[in-house]
């Protein structure tokens, strides 16, 4: 799999931020849900965890697909192989 990383084709960033776009949508969900859901006195509290955990999901899968596209591109950007000769040889 070395040659993924030494091919270098680029990634798309439009790509990207069309994931990106629809994970955010989901962490500002869980971000509001913990900082509206928190009891009187206690915001930090009963949200610090719950909005730790969502910027960490984030941060995981933003690298996830970042990695992943850049395989694709990779694997899209190899030229296919003409065959295998493992097989018997027909004579």
């Amino acid at each position: 799999m070395s040659w993924i990383m030494d091919a270098s084709p680029k990634i798309s960033v439009e790509s990207l931020r069309t994931f990106l776009h629809g994970k955010v949508d989901e962490i500002a969900e869980t971000l509001t849900d913990a900082v509206n859901g928190a009891r009187p006195g206690h915001l930090i509290n009963d949200s610090e965890e719950i909005v730790r955990v969502a910027m960490d999901e984030l941060r995981r899968a933003a690298f996830e697909a970042a990695i992943q596209q850049k395989v694709n591109a990779a694997e899209a950007a190899f030229p296919p192989s003409g065959g295998s000769n493992d097989g018997p040889q027909e004579k």
